[in-house]
């Protein structure tokens, strides 16, 4: 899993369940780390449920370059997996051959299509969680509920105040952002 792309346990599972299925006999996964130098607990808990054997605190291309090389402390890999930003995407294309990737993505997108029985808080997360990967991301909530649409932009600006790439985010919100 490339830089920055262990920011929500989903994405660990997404990740990881389908290479063990296929009988990977090892699991590296890789995240940054906070401005703590911590990983989240909560991204440790989901790594241990899906099944991965080691973590390495690094993220963005460097991540990228670690596993397809190797390092005195990164083993290299066979195959990378994982969204990233236009960096990573481009990390990964110039290691392909070299090391198996899952693809080149483009930045990320989400569309969420809800009705008036949705919860605002769980669409702003899912929003928020392709805002934050790239400022090019782009995040889009359907709804014919004005109310529903009132307060997933309220929830979004919450949330956006206790979010660690909150500045990504917010960019990505400004500029590509919509409901």
């Amino acid at each position: 899993v490339p830089g920055g792309t262990a920011a929500y346990p989903s994405t660990v599972l997404m990740d990881t369940i389908p290479a063990k299925i296929a009988g990977c006999k090892e699991i590296i996964m890789v995240t940054p780390p906070s401005q703590d130098g911590k990983v989240s607990p909560v991204i440790l808990a989901a790594a241990k449920i899906a099944g991965v054997d080691r973590i390495f605190k690094l993220g963005g291309a460097q991540a990228v370059a670690a596993l397809a090389y190797g390092t005195e402390s990164v083993p290299n890999v066979y195959k990378i997996v994982g969204p990233g930003n236009a960096f990573v995407a481009e990390a990964k294309k110039q290691v392909f051959g070299m090391v198996s990737i899952d693809m080149i993505a483009g930045p990320s997108e989400i569309c969420v299509i809800a009705d008036d029985t949705a919860y605002a808080d769980e669409i702003a997360a899912d929003l928020l969680s392709q805002a934050e990967h790239d400022a090019l991301a782009c995040s889009v909530l359907i709804t014919t509920s004005d109310k529903l649409a009132a307060e997933v932009a309220s929830e979004v600006e919450k949330q956006l105040q206790t979010l660690p790439r909150a500045d990504i985010a917010r960019a990505s919100i400004d500029t590509f952002g919509q409901i």
